[in-house]
């Protein structure tokens, strides 16, 4: 494996910073999959396919001989949140910026993609840039495009970022490792009447003061634990801002997770029954957003990781609980690949990922590319010398 040279680190944070400056959120990333796919091209890819489930784009690089697949996946997506920062390369577009690092993984699937001018000996290398990860939609879209049974690996690789951990550390875990969630949305609806006669109306307000407290009770356990549940109120709306009129409206969101999908499954009856039983003469409308399987690392995938970790002289840590916050890519396990995500620490004193002022280390660049390009040569063999 040859790592990368100052130029091209260099050349790799450029774009890093290009890629930041203009941000698109997801089901949007129609210039960053165009600027993506031409510097495919230029690294000479064999094959490459766009539009996939949206605005994807994939690569293959073949080997000399048969063999397995194994693809690398990352994000095109940023997110839409305004950002804060001095950077001379801080978001140009209003309301949107790359606040969770997926500049950075782009850039360093790039780095592999340079790894990969010497193919492989056998097999064959896919890297994924998928659409909307931020949603939830994108993998699924992926996974749903007719031209997946073309790209399906035998072993599926991702990784992201970590805020609050040492930068640069390799952290692993076997088993899950991130949490399933989704967004529940309930919409309830009544009849509207003055604000002096509201026994004439039937006001959504009681029902949702009790689902306010019932639906954050379901909570249980700590994070880890195969029983563990959290519902987080994120927001609340009834009626008009009014003082005349009793509502006839109301809105909830709660934010379930679990740490399994069986879990999820029973914490979503758990949730309809209470919405059920609250509601009474009220028309209900429930409506699923930000749909999230957990992820589940492969065992073998996770001991491909560390050899390649070893063996590269990077700091590797055992996570000893899984993360909280969901990822789309335990969908790629879900079809078959034998699949792990990892989590690579950014830096003790980075801003938490979302948050404003986040920025992406540079120098995670060609520590990724060199890990992620001895995963591939231990899977498929170095390129012949």
């Amino acid at each position: 494996m040859q790592p990368l040279t100052h130029d091209h680190i260099a050349q790799l944070t450029a774009l890093r910073h290009e890629l930041h400056r203009h941000p698109e959120v997801s089901g949007q990333e129609r210039a960053t999959a165009e600027r993506i796919t031409s510097e495919l091209k230029a690294l000479g890819a064999d094959r490459i396919w766009q539009g996939l489930g949206g605005h994807g784009v994939a690569a293959e690089f073949r080997g000399a001989g048969s063999g397995p697949t194994v693809l690398l996946r990352c994000e095109l997506d940023g997110l839409p949140i305004h950002e804060i920062s001095d950077l001379p390369y801080r978001s140009a577009t209003e309301g949107q910026g790359h606040l969770c690092g997926h500049d950075g993984h782009m850039v360093t699937l790039l780095g592999v993609a340079r790894h990969l001018a010497r193919r492989p000996a056998r097999g064959r290398v896919i890297l994924l840039f998928q659409p909307a990860e931020e949603t939830g939609a994108g993998a699924r879209a992926v996974l749903e495009d007719p031209r997946w049974p073309e790209l399906r690996p035998d072993f599926a690789f991702a990784y992201h970022n970590v805020p609050g951990h040492p930068l640069g550390e390799i952290g692993l875990r076997p088993g899950p490792g991130n949490c399933a969630s989704r967004g529940m949305q309930i919409l309830l609806r009544g009849k509207s009447s003055h604000a002096a006669v509201p026994e004439d109306g039937l006001s959504p307000a009681a029902a949702m003061a009790g689902l306010m407290v019932a639906l954050p009770r379901l909570s249980q356990g700590t994070i880890g634990a195969a029983d563990f549940a959290l519902a987080t109120l994120t927001h609340a709306c009834l009626g008009a801002p009014t003082f005349g009129i009793a509502p006839a409206d109301g809105e909830l969101r709660v934010t379930l997770r679990t740490m399994t999908n069986a879990r999820m499954d029973a914490l979503i009856a758990q949730a309809q029954a209470l919405v059920e039983d609250a509601t009474d003469d009220l028309q209900v409308e429930v409506h699923w957003h930000d749909v999230f399987r957990a992820v589940v690392n492969d065992a073998e995938a996770t001991a491909v990781v560390r050899d390649a970790a070893l063996a590269g002289g990077h700091d590797i840590a055992d996570l000893s609980r899984p993360m909280r916050w969901s990822e789309d890519f335990g969908l790629i396990g879900d079809d078959g690949a034998r699949a792990a995500l990892l989590y690579v620490g950014a830096g003790t004193d980075r801003p938490q990922l979302h948050n404003p002022d986040y920025d992406f280390p540079d120098a995670l660049i060609p520590i990724v590319t060199d890990l992620l390009s001895g995963v591939v040569d231990r899977i498929l063999g170095p390129a012949p010398a």
